[in-house]
């Protein structure tokens, strides 16, 4: 069973790139200047910035649905990110390298089955795993440690 990883949008973030700390602050959003890698985790690209790259730190609605499932975290994005990740049954490193936890919810947003998940062959598996449960739309993937949304996966 093929399935379909993507990152956020960069187009609703880019008119916060470049802004100033003040501009930001009153925002409620912070920006980091890397100084370890990996370390900070990219929705965007959905890999880890390089030292001396810089990212904002924000609140992002991952789950809009209408349902007591509705959720918001923070993220890191990318400033001046562009392009899109969005690669079919490949993990990326940023998601391989830290435990997952991945939530499969239906076409309503309702919470169907949850897995963890740590390192490319055990996220491969309970992908499809999940998707073998055909009340599973989608996947939310995120780090089990700190709860951040990491990426949305699809079936292909």
């Amino acid at each position: 069973m093929d399935f379909l990883i993507s990152g956020l949008s960069a187009k609703p973030f880019q008119h916060l790139f470049g802004l100033s700390e003040q501009e930001l602050d009153e925002q409620n959003i912070i920006r980091y200047t890397v100084d370890t890698c990996p370390g900070f985790p990219d929705r965007i690209e959905m890999r880890d910035a390089e030292i001396g790259e810089t990212l904002l730190l924000l609140n992002y609605q991952h789950q809009p649905a209408s349902t007591p499932y509705q959720a918001s975290h923070a993220i890191f994005v990318l400033e001046g990110a562009k392009k899109t990740y969005q690669e079919t049954n490949k993990i990326p490193q940023v998601l391989s390298i830290r435990p997952q936890s991945l939530r499969g919810f239906d076409q309503g947003g309702m919470l169907v089955q949850a897995e963890i998940a740590n390192g490319e062959k055990e996220l491969t598996r309970m992908i499809k795993q999940l998707f073998t449960n055909r009340q599973v739309a989608y996947i939310h993937t995120h780090n089990a440690k700190q709860g951040c949304y990491s990426g949305l996966i699809e079936r292909a």
